[in-house]
């Protein structure tokens, strides 16, 4: 008999979706495995996984930490823009990775025998930089293992004092012209994610209290591995009720859970420690079992 041709065993995934009124977040979060949530409406990945196909047209990497499951696709990121000819895109990293990162670029340029363009760019706590004309990304310190950032993308906008809404357009003009601050900042915090992190009061920021939508890991939900947790500094579900206190987000979106948790024992660990109105809020963005393809 003729060989029988050889079918491949390779799964591929569809990333879990979560619709927002304003945008869609698209992402595939397992600890230790791979961590990579898209928002194509604010042109940002949280991180990178395996640069999975789904966000190598986004132009900006908010790059956590460089711990595998989140960076690994790093440059296989910045190579395949360049294949496909999508120029530009940006890696916002903590500080301190920018000089690895080079030089894990300048590697792979050895290796594949020419250069990717990238372009990395070190952040530190409470500084921006612009996605595009208002919209900023805000990094902030979380408590991990190595260089850390979480990061928040916020909606900039200009408002008008109360003082001069009744004015007219020619005299708003003139105001402008004699040098007077017609409008103030605005800020409306859009989304947040943390990355990795132990348990530290974010809702002290006010960009991670205040956004819509709050992206935060909780590893561990067994008893047993609250050990597990402190060494690795990660969440445990316990962790969440105090992690959530002062919090105003509108909706909050778990990451990172272990493959050792069964979903329907981490909702049943929910449902034990957190009040009724964080229990409403809370979504897992892995909750729905993932499609696989031949």
């Amino acid at each position: 008999m003729p060989d029988q041709p050889h079918k491949s065993t390779t799964k591929t995934y569809r990333l879990s979706e979560i619709r927002c009124d304003d945008f869609t977040i698209a992402g595939y979060s397992v600890a230790g495995e791979e961590s990579v949530i898209c928002i194509g409406e604010l042109d940002v990945v949280f991180d990178i996984g395996r640069a999975p196909r789904d966000c190598l047209a986004i132009n900006h990497v908010l790059l956590t930490h460089g711990h595998m499951d989140h960076s690994a696709g790093i440059a296989y990121y910045f190579s395949q823009r360049d294949f496909q000819g999508i120029k530009g895109g940006t890696a916002l990293v903590p500080a301190a990775l920018v000089r690895p990162l080079k030089d894990l670029m300048s590697a792979w340029a050895r290796v594949e025998g020419h250069p990717s363009p990238h372009n990395f760019v070190g952040m530190v706590h409470g500084q921006d930089y612009e996605i595009r004309r208002n919209l900023v990304a805000r990094a902030f310190d979380t408590r991990h293992v190595g260089p850390t950032l979480g990061y928040s993308v916020i909606d900039v906008r200009q408002k008008l004092h109360e003082q001069y809404l009744g004015l007219s357009g020619p005299e708003i003009v003139a105001l402008k012209k004699k040098g007077v601050e017609i409008t103030r900042r605005l800020e409306v915090p859009l989304v947040s994610y943390m990355g990795d992190t132990a348990r530290s009061n974010y809702s002290e920021l006010p960009h991670v209290r205040d956004s819509k939508v709050l992206l935060i890991e909780c590893t561990f939900f067994e008893d047993d591995h609250l050990r597990r947790a402190r060494l690795g500094k990660h969440l445990h579900v316990t962790d969440l009720p105090e992690v959530l206190e002062g919090m105003r987000n509108e909706k909050v979106v778990l990451t990172h859970v272990t493959r050792r948790t069964f979903m329907a024992e981490a909702r049943h660990k929910l449902k034990q420690v957190l009040k009724k109105e964080q229990l409403e809020k809370v979504v897992f963005l892995m909750g729905k079992k993932q499609v696989e393809e031949d």
